[in-house]
């Protein structure tokens, strides 16, 4: 089994150099400590001393030097649009209201499908495509630029707006 030494960022290496590629949906993306498959059968181990969000494209750097191409594995979505920024803007808070994880995509939105949540969307006037993509949801405010693990030298009780003691 070979051991996963670092995460590259998507669009920070060339792609075409990939061994091999590992099909992962957006829960499994989010880990400190798994072994993946790889596509070619070859296994390779993820192990990090906190958890860390893979992205669509990213490269699993090996202890040889080779890398494994993340490939986000095709989720049913939900496309969501507006009639305008104003309405996106009451339709993201609501999103973000009830927890839920989202993906901004351009001018839109994407949600995991859930028939609750799109009957909201209707009664919002919210315009719904859809699709099945690889699901890449924002990390999350208290985890901005920390995405691939590195740099964590920050705990919760740091992040802005933390009450010690409340």
């Amino acid at each position: 089994m070979k051991r996963v030494a670092d995460i590259k960022p998507a669009n920070s290496w060339d792609a075409s150099t990939a061994v091999d590629f590992v099909v992962l949906d957006a829960q499994d993306r989010h880990r400190r400590r798994i072994v993946f498959v790889g596509e070619h059968g070859a296994t390779y181990l993820l192990d990090l001393p906190k958890p860390a969000l893979l992205r669509n494209g990213d490269g699993l750097l090996l202890d040889d030097g080779s890398i494994v191409r993340v490939t986000g594995k095709l989720e049913p979505l939900i496309e969501i649009c507006a009639a305008s920024p104003r309405e996106m803007a009451r339709i993201a808070w609501h999103i973000g209201n009830r927890h839920t994880d989202m993906q901004l995509a351009g001018d839109k939105l994407r949600i995991r499908r859930d028939h609750v949540l799109e009957d909201m969307l209707h009664g919002l006037g919210a315009m719904l495509t859809f699709i099945e993509a690889p699901f890449d949801p924002e990390s999350g405010a208290y985890q901005q630029g920390h995405a691939h693990g590195h740099d964590r030298n920050k705990d919760h009780d740091d992040a802005p707006g933390h009450r010690h003691g409340a």
